[in-house]
């Protein structure tokens, strides 16, 4: 059982990696801003804004997850999206990723969301 009880955290592929890549920059630029080298923190600080960039290029690519929770059967953070080709509904991510993404149905209620009702 997770401490935090029976809830979709969100842990997907594109997550894990870009915050492991924007750890890793300001864990970088604030070593560099200890040892007073500036390339160092703009190298650091590049590099948290190219976790942002590989965050969203892999939820576009389908290693991320649409807004909201998600069935337990896609729980696991290896999980590919397969409704990310289309683009979620309600998205930014999504929107910015082009018109063709944008244009995307909003997903209806889970059907096992309607078997509780």
């Amino acid at each position: 059982m997770s401490a935090h009880g029976d809830v979709d955290m969100g842990h997907t592929v594109a997550g894990w990696t870009g915050t492991a890549l924007a750890l890793i920059g300001f864990t970088g630029a604030g070593a560099a801003v200890c040892a007073a080298w500036m390339p160092g923190v703009w190298l650091g600080l590049g590099l948290v804004a190219a976790a942002a960039v590989v965050t969203w290029v892999l939820h576009l690519a389908g290693w991320g997850k649409p807004s909201g929770p998600r069935p337990r059967t896609e729980w696991d953070w290896r999980t590919r999206d397969a409704g990310a080709r289309a683009g979620h509904a309600h998205c930014l991510g999504c929107r910015a990723g082009g018109p063709r993404r944008a244009a995307a149905p909003a997903p209806g209620p889970h059907p096992a969301e309607l078997a509780g009702q």
